[in-house]
């Protein structure tokens, strides 16, 4: 149940619109532009207050992601943000240490988190925060250990291996409903920033690699493409020689 309250000022900060635009202020990505205004809020990653017991004192919506946040407040009095797990209590106590309880929230280094677990918010290099699995409903499975390296089975399926000193907290994303929930109407749309969209095979041949043809005729192509003439769909976006590569052990299967 989301709390009652206003979000913590001193953890807020605000961010000037881009519309889409790159550097030179035109547009890289279309159909974007408008919506809601919005506060971030700054959320520890990290989770650098290892020993020092905190307390759920709030559960909140954040506006900039799909889970839920907890507003967790440490012995040393301060407070911070964090991705809340599934199943939070107002009032739990989180611990960020390497024999911590394995409970919802705690974070722990993989070498001490038993096969089966269920993990998020991991971090892929030591001491860098937690980059992976922070979508809402979302977790990874401990599958078991490779020399100073653990096997993760990703949401997506692909099997990886991290350092055995990454930290990675206890549970599920929260917020597991997001996948349900529908737009609805076009004025929601507008709000999230998303601008109206015109189908490619609507245009005329100069505007869209789709257009032409006469009446609701098809594409004309083997494959999608952009605007500008480049594959889409199911083309491969991943760089060849991103350093992570070797710590993928299995691809995810295809659908």
């Amino acid at each position: 149940m989301i709390t009652k309250k206003r979000p913590e000022k001193k953890l807020l900060m605000s961010f000037k619109k881009k519309a889409g635009r790159g550097s030179s202020g035109r547009i890289s990505v279309r159909h974007r532009g408008g919506g809601a205004k919005r506060l971030y809020r700054i959320i520890d990653f990290g989770q650098e207050k290892i020993g020092i017991p905190g307390k759920a004192i709030a559960l909140e919506y954040d506006p900039y992601r799909s889970a839920l946040i907890a507003l967790i407040e440490y012995q040393d009095n301060e407070k911070r943000y964090i991705l809340a797990p599934k199943d939070l209590k107002i009032g739990q106590e989180i611990v960020i240490s390497e024999n911590a309880l394995l409970s919802p929230g705690n974070r722990l280094k993989l070498k001490k988190i038993p096969i089966g677990t269920l993990v998020y918010n991991i971090e892929i290099e030591p001491g860098k925060g937690g980059k992976l699995v922070r979508g809402a409903g979302t977790a990874a499975r401990v599958l078991g250990q490779e020399g100073k390296h653990i096997l993760l089975e990703m949401p997506s399926s692909e099997i990886r291996k991290l350092p055995e000193e990454c930290f990675a907290s206890v549970g599920v994303v929260s917020n597991p409903e997001h996948i349900y929930q529908e737009i609805g109407k076009a004025g929601r749309a507008r709000l999230k920033g998303r601008r109206p969209t015109v189908r490619g095979s609507a245009m005329i041949p100069p505007d869209h690699p789709h257009g032409g043809g006469e009446g609701k005729a098809p594409i004309g192509l083997k494959h999608p493409k952009t605007p500008w003439g480049k594959p889409a769909l199911g083309v491969k976006t991943r760089k060849r020689k991103k350093w992570t590569n070797k710590l993928i052990i299995q691809r995810r299967k295809k659908k």
